[in-house]
């Protein structure tokens, strides 16, 4: 395979040319750093490019495996190596050793992390090998990737068009072919709601299925790492080498992790998937709506059963986010004040000063609005009224799914209500921005994996099919998405300005 074509291939058939022979990880890592460097700055998909660091990986990941250090680990089985030689990016909020974090803020412009993420660190123990380090909402804090500092992503199917948020650089990078896959996290659909817009697969797990350790936090009990990658197949490989108990992180679960690529080719016959009846209304893009009823015909062709659900507390997950994920973040966004971590104003005339201009200085506009929220839904006074509400409330949605899945398997819909839409267009009205959300935050209220995998298009842009599952139920919705994917190819549509 020639140099040129390897941008073409999923981590997948990267790795099985890696063990065949036909290409190196330098090589292999050459290729992506050159289309980085001539298309990336349209996309403005990166904070940091990290080439030097990159290809010394590369080299010695070369050496490893022509010294037998690696053997042939079989693709998809957990463990050291399993990812030996193949190139992925990060997100901008996971800590990496040597390396600018700065979560899309100028509060962290000039942050270098001395340590690595758990993810992070999983991944290379793994051999991955890190090209950089991507574009984001501010503290993970939006659905368009027009609050970062460092300005926003466009996406790759229209230069015009958000590409989602808050993961927008990744699901950029992905859909462009830049990188065969990237981490993200999703707090409300942040990997989801991006990977749809782009034509991406994107893959929540069950929270605490990965570790938070080194993740920036923005709303503690939401927060979950995750991948946006081509294919279901490319996840489940990923997710494998991602997943298990970390001690560092209190929330982590301690539970086997299974071999998610085994079960990919199992038959989806007798699977029961439930057709969430609130997903379904007038404020679904017509486009959208079709494509997704298409790939649900899709499954029942497969073997699927299909049957409507009611999740009667779902239209109150927006509103309940709204409250507990301000709330959270006003509280995990303290610590930024110009004495203990982040931009440190000049000059300041007292304590107080320092503190109010650091943070006014470092905090966009969007961060400002959720910490205002968050102190007020907090505050003596209003703390019975509105978070403790939203609490009760997301106990309510929890049940809706809990009751729902003793009859279902894996509950399907649209990942986001309309295709992408242009750069500008929402970013002054954040109750319309938020609704970008309205399909994929109740998984995170409930703490379930969820996916979205691409499903067709609506005015020549991508429409991404979500599927939620039970707790720990990513092997189901990995093996639907993987069986789905291969009876059409919608996964396989490069954007033409990058194909």
């Amino acid at each position: 395979m020639i140099a040129e074509d390897l941008h073409t291939q999923t981590l997948t058939q990267l790795a099985q040319g890696l063990e065949q022979g036909d290409f190196t990880s330098v090589e292999l890592t050459q290729a992506l750093l050159e289309r980085i460097e001539r298309l990336g700055g349209d996309l403005n998909a990166f904070i940091t490019v990290t080439a030097d660091r990159a290809l010394a990986a590369a080299e010695r990941s070369d050496a490893a495996r022509a010294e037998g250090e690696i053997g042939v680990p079989g693709i998809g089985v957990p463990g050291i190596g399993v990812l030996n030689g193949l190139p992925l990016v990060h997100k901008d909020i996971f800590c990496t050793r040597g390396v600018l974090t700065t979560c899309g803020s100028r509060m962290l412009e000039n942050f270098v992390s001395p340590y690595d993420a758990s993810v992070v660190e999983r991944l290379s123990a793994a051999g991955a090998v890190m090209l950089g380090k991507t574009n984001m909402d501010e503290f993970a804090m939006g659905s368009s990737n027009e609050t970062s500092y460092f300005g926003p992503v466009r996406n790759p199917w229209n230069l015009e068009c958000s590409p989602g948020g808050s993961s927008g650089g990744s699901s950029a990078s992905v859909a462009a072919r830049l990188t065969p896959a990237a981490t993200g996290t999703d707090t409300g659909g942040s990997i989801r709601q991006p990977a749809a817009l782009t034509g991406t697969t994107g893959l929540k797990p069950t929270y605490g299925r990965v570790s938070r350790y080194g993740m920036i936090a923005f709303a503690s009990s939401l927060d979950q790492a995750g991948v946006i990658t081509r294919s279901a197949e490319d996840a489940a490989l990923l997710l494998g080498v991602m997943a298990g108990f970390d001690e560092r992180d209190s929330t982590s679960i301690d539970q086997p992790v299974p071999d998610y690529v085994a079960g990919l080719g199992d038959s989806l016959k007798g699977l029961r998937v439930g057709i969430v009846r609130q997903h379904f209304d007038a404020g679904l893009d017509d486009a959208c709506g079709a494509a997704v009823r298409e790939a649900l015909a899709v499954l029942e062709s497969q073997g699927a059963t299909l049957t409507e659900v009611d999740l009667p507390n779902l239209d109150l997950s927006v509103p309940t986010y709204y409250v507990v994920a301000p709330a959270e973040c006003s509280s995990n966004l303290s610590r930024f004040d110009g004495v203990r971590f982040g931009r440190r104003a000049e000059d300041p005339e007292d304590l107080l000063d320092l503190y109010c201009r650091s943070r006014g200085e470092g905090f966009g506009a969007e961060v400002k609005r959720r910490i205002m929220t968050g102190t007020y839904v907090l505050s003596a006074g209003y703390y019975d009224a509105y978070y403790l509400k939203a609490q009760q409330v997301r106990h309510l949605i929890a049940d809706d799914f809990r009751q729902a899945f003793a009859d279902v398997d894996v509950i399907a819909g649209p990942t986001a209500p309309t295709p992408a839409f242009k750069l500008g267009d929402k970013i002054d009205d954040p109750i319309t921005m938020y609704l970008n959300d309205i399909y994929t935050i109740g998984a995170n209220l409930a703490g379930l994996p969820g996916i979205s995998v691409p499903c067709g298009f609506a005015d020549e842009l991508p429409v991404g099919l979500h599927l939620v599952g039970p707790h720990f139920g990513e092997e189901q919705i990995l093996r639907a998405s993987h069986q789905y994917q291969l009876q059409t190819d919608w996964h396989t549509r490069c954007p033409e300005a990058f194909a």
